[in-house]
This record gives structure tokens, C-alpha cells and sequence, in this order.
């Protein structure tokens, strides 16, 4: 570098590309006469020779058709776009070079500066040292990153909040949803005011397996059982085990009870087949009340569930492998004898009172 006259300053073209990469010079013919070395990367090729105009196009003040018109706008803000793919923008400033040596344009990418970086693959080294580019890329790159993770993060705190929800929600042992997912369902179903049938389903000879084969071959029994009741309702229906032997089926969409009998026999059918454990097979039964929605003015929880455990142990005194249709009527009959309510077993539908299926006599038999 060198002094000129009137204290003009003299620097080469590889001192200048050290200072502005991104530096363009257009001779007084509007030819491309020089460029720094990143905006050569940028374009692809060695555009030297070209004219301007074809090879950029200028957005903003105003399109300039010739250097002369390019030098008026010495040190306004210009706008600039590569005419060839990927038709890259640019911000810059134009100065006058010494009489007939042209203008010099110093562009860089403004906002645009990390697609450019992404599109080109540019790198620290394809700016001036002093540049704040580098510094804003990285600060781009480390925001990215934090705001990554922190999606990350918000993602697993969702699933980990939806798993201990739905644990919160899950009996461990069968999988099947539990009392407080049953309470919910049933909140949420009175609420709306859609029609629901519920039918509570007590294990018969239950504790015999656990007493004659241990808790190993109760967990299995629970598991089949649990097998079943999916099998036996549609994807809307909830099956809940509400204690130890204990299931609800809540049945949304059922107003009238007629559904309900095909229901409950197939089900008790189904429970009375044998379960293996180990060699041996464990013989239960299944035991049901049940009623619907409709039955109340105000259906409530708590007088449903009520309603259904009367009419389960109706089942049982009848001899069980039985299902009870709730009524008021059993509010004033002994759980003993003849009940006036519908039943149904394995044999079908029947009065009250009489056995349509018939409890098991082995409890854990030799295959």
C-alpha cells in the first residue's frame, strides 16, 4: 500500500480482498474489473470481464443501466441480487474509484447471512477477521441450539407427563384402565349427558386358585381375564379393574339395556373356559350386575355403582356364572332365592331365579 497524491491511499487487490471478501469493482465501462474471494465463491466462477448488468441485477435505490448512473449513487444503500441461481441478495454501498478507474461496491448478506452461509457453505475464513458476521453466526448457530433443545426438552417433559398420566391412570398388573380413570370417564360421560350402560364383574372361585396354586396363577387368571373383556367390547368402551377380582365395563352410548345380555354371556361364556398355569388349569367364573344410564334422572356414580354391586350379588346367590339386570326391586329382596330381574348365564336370557349357566365344580384340575 502506498500514498498517492492528494493523500489518496493505493491498495492492492489482495490487501483489499483481505479487508471486504465481498468486494466488487466495476471498471468505467461497467465491467466486472474485480472481486474479493468470497463473493467469487458465491458467484461460482470468475465472472472478471463480464459486464455488471448481466450478471447482477439492482433492486434498490433504482436500476442503473450504465457506471455512470451506477456512480450517482455513491454511498446510497443498495439492494442487489445474483441473476444466476441461487439468485443470491445482497446489501452494499458504492463509492467512486479515481477517474476512470470505475466504482467500487462493498456488499455483504445482511439479514440473509445464514442461508448464504447454509447455501454456499461458507466458513469464518470467508469473512474479514474483523467482521461481526462471524459473531452472528455463531450466536445464530448457539440460539438454534438452545431453542432445539429446549423443544427437545418440552417434548419429553410432555411425554413423560402423558406416561405418568397414563399411569397414573393404568392397573399394573393387566394393563386395564383403573378406578380413577373410571371415575373420570364417568364424570365426563354424566357431563355431557350421553347415555352409558355399566356392568360390574366380580371373579367367582377366584381366591380358591390363589389359595391352591398361589398369586403366581391368580396374576395369570387376572391377565386372561383382562384378555377377554378387550376382546368383548369396542374400541370406545372402558375396562377397568377396580380391585383385587373386581372389573367395570363402562359403555358409552348404550341408553337402553336389551345390548347388554349378548354382552354379559359371551363374557361369562368365555370366563368359564380354563386358564393353564403351569401344567394345571384354573377354573373360575364371572358373576355381573349391570344398568344403564337412562334408569336415573340424574344418573350419579356412586348410586350406579351401588346399583350394580345389589344386582352382582344377586348373580351370586343365584348361583353365579349368572348376569343381573338392576331394578328398584331388589332394593327390598333378600340376596337369597328368587330375584324378579332378568338374568343371563350361559344357557341365555331367563326370569330371575333361575340358573341359566351353573357354577364350575374344579378349581385347579390336572389337564
Amino acid at each position: 500500500m502506498a500514498e498517492g497524491r492528494d493523500g489518496a491511499l493505493c491498495l492492492d487487490l489482495a490487501a483489499l480482498a483481505r479487508l471486504m471478501p465481498l468486494f466488487l469493482w466495476v471498471d468505467a465501462r461497467g465491467r466486472i474489473a474485480g472481486l474479493g474471494p468470497t463473493l467469487r465463491k458465491v458467484m461460482g466462477d470468475d465472472p472478471r470481464g463480464a459486464d455488471f448488468a448481466d450478471r447482477f441485477l439492482l433492486r434498490k435505490p433504482a436500476p442503473a443501466a450504465s457506471t455512470e448512473q451506477l456512480l450517482q449513487l455513491s454511498g446510497a444503500r443498495l439492494h442487489l441480487q445474483m441473476r444466476a441461481a441461487p439468485e443470491t441478495t445482497f446489501r452494499g454501498v458504492v463509492v467512486p474509484l479515481a477517474a476512470g478507474q470505475g466504482a467500487l461496491l462493498n456488499l455483504s448478506f445482511g439479514i440473509e447471512v445464514p442461508e448464504a452461509v447454509r447455501v454456499h457453505d461458507l466458513t469464518d475464513a470467508d469473512f474479514a477477521p474483523t467482521d461481526l458476521t462471524v459473531e452472528m453466526l455463531y450466536l445464530a448457530e448457539a440460539k438454534t441450539a438452545v431453542v432445539a433443545e429446549l423443544h427437545d426438552l418440552n417434548r419429553r417433559l410432555r411425554e413423560a407427563k402423558a406416561a405418568a398420566e397414563e399411569q397414573a391412570m393404568t392397573d399394573t398388573l393387566t394393563g386395564l384402565a383403573n378406578r380413577r380413570a373410571m371415575d373420570q370417564l364417568l364424570d365426563r360421560l354424566i357431563g355431557a349427558g350421553t347415555p352409558f350402560g355399566v356392568m360390574h364383574i366380580d371373579l367367582d372361585f377366584f381366591k380358591q386358585v390363589n389359595d391352591s396354586l398361589g398369586h403366581a396363577a391368580g396374576d395369570t387368571v387376572l391377565r386372561a381375564v383382562a384378555r377377554v373383556l378387550r376382546d368383548e367390547t369396542r374400541a370406545g368402551d372402558l375396562v377397568a379393574r377396580v380391585g383385587g377380582d373386581e372389573f367395570v365395563l363402562i359403555l358409552p352410548g348404550i341408553a337402553q339395556p336389551e345390548p347388554l345380555g349378548p354382552i354379559a354371556r359371551r363374557i361369562i361364556a368365555r370366563l368359564c373356559e380354563p386358564v393353564a398355569f403351569q401344567g394345571q388349569t384354573c377354573q373360575i367364573s364371572a358373576s355381573i350386575g349391570m344398568t344403564v344410564s337412562s334408569f336415573y334422572s340424574a344418573p350419579a356414580p356412586g348410586r350406579m355403582l351401588s346399583d350394580t354391586d345389589r344386582a352382582l350379588y344377586a348373580s351370586k346367590s343365584q348361583g353365579r356364572a349368572q348376569a343381573t339386570l338392576y331394578s328398584a326391586a331388589l332394593d327390598s329382596e333378600p340376596l337369597r332365592g328368587a330375584s324378579p330381574l332378568a338374568t343371563w348365564g350361559r344357557g341365555g336370557a331367563s326370569q330371575a331365579g333361575a340358573s341359566a349357566g351353573g357354577a364350575p365344580s374344579g378349581l385347579a384340575k390336572k389337564p
